[in-house]
């Protein structure tokens, strides 16, 4: 397990800054969870994504009349959200599905709403905020409509982004508390720090250890809970 390389975000060679994480869901989540991570992983990248267009329409925003105080903003929020959604929601649900690991659900729980009432003001789009949303792009039709078109598509991305958000939040929340998982399991772990060195059980990595002749990596105790997916989302 010391020897696996990060590679996630994805850096040229000769970039002093390295990888930051180790990212395989085919060899480090269960089977019947993979689809739902790559999902996830989905939607994360289309919210950068839809950060990115942001920027682009507060550029013509600016062009068509408006303040450049939104697409200051629209940068820091591109700057700032894309690695930290990363970080804050998306990696404590990977390890969470990883490694069963109720702390690392409730972290995403609570990260992940917060990001989901971050996303619906930015999709409401209050003005001098930065963000295209509904109010900013319709108020803005009357002063620039080229602008306001552009602008347009950015709002119904968000608005996308942000039903998507939330279908995620409840499935996960569902599927969580089917397989009988509570609070009271999360503060055990983080009373007795087994979320700082949760077990890995992927096969391949057992695959991997018995064909060197090396001792196989722990299993799970049959006492951590499975987390069914029986939903076809």
């Amino acid at each position: 397990m010391a020897d696996r390389a990060n590679n996630f975000p994805p850096l040229p060679q000769f970039f002093r800054i390295k990888p930051c994480f180790y990212h395989n869901i085919e060899e480090e989540i269960p089977a019947q969870h993979q689809q739902l991570v790559r999902r996830v992983y989905t939607l994360w990248m289309m919210y950068s994504g839809t950060l990115f267009l942001n920027v682009i329409s507060c550029i013509a925003w600016w062009a068509g009349g408006g303040s450049a105080t939104n697409f200051g903003f629209s940068l820091l929020w591109l700057l700032l959200f894309s690695p930290c959604s990363y970080t804050c929601w998306f990696r404590p649900l990977y390890k969470a599905l990883r490694a069963d690991s109720s702390f690392n659900y409730m972290t995403f729980f609570f990260i992940f709403f917060l990001q989901c009432i971050l996303a619906l003001i930015q999709t409401i789009g209050i003005s001098g905020w930065g963000t295209s949303g509904w109010i900013a792009t319709m108020m803005f039709f009357s002063t620039n409509v080229g602008s306001a078109i552009v602008m347009l598509i950015t709002t119904l991305l968000f608005t996308v982004v942000t039903a998507l958000m939330a279908l995620v939040l409840i499935k996960v929340h569902r599927m969580y508390r089917g397989g009988g998982g509570s609070m009271e399991q999360a503060k055990e772990e983080w009373s007795t720090g087994l979320w700082k060195s949760a077990p890995v059980r992927e096969a391949g990595f057992n695959a991997v250890a018995q064909t060197a002749q090396g001792p196989s990596l722990p299993q799970y105790p049959a006492a951590v809970p499975s987390y069914p997916d029986n939903s076809h989302w």
